[in-house]
């Protein structure tokens, strides 16, 4: 193996990092920095800070937020492999139900647990 056939992923690797970081760095240089209590302060819909940060959420809500972002992913993915479905031809087509089905199979699971509904 050849060092050379690393480059491309080197520089890409040093780009993204770049993008990434320079802004915030020129942001933080050339930026105006006055501070003042206003600006300092927590804002809470212009209510001041009541009670404890960090106080517990229902579980619920993190089993929603997981549900939508694999539902999400499913429905993103589901495009290319409609838009594609005559190259991959009748394997392509079972492969995609299975993954369906496995999606479909947890969602079921989780309505009859009760996950869904709110009381």
């Amino acid at each position: 193996m050849n060092i050379e056939q690393y480059l491309p992923i080197l520089l890409f690797i040093l780009v993204g990092v770049l993008v990434g970081v320079a802004p915030q760095i020129i942001g933080y240089i050339l930026g105006p920095n006055r501070p003042d209590p206003a600006k300092n302060s927590p804002y809470e819909c212009g209510f001041e800070a009541f009670g404890d940060a960090r106080m517990k959420f229902d579980v619920r809500y993190y089993l929603i937020a997981i549900l939508f972002i694999l539902f999400d992913l499913e429905t993103a993915l589901l495009f290319p492999w409609a838009v594609t479905l005559k190259e991959l031809g009748l394997y392509g087509f079972l492969m995609g139900l299975e993954i369906v089905l496995i999606l479909t199979i947890g969602f079921v699971y989780m309505w009859i647990k009760g996950a869904l509904e709110w009381e």
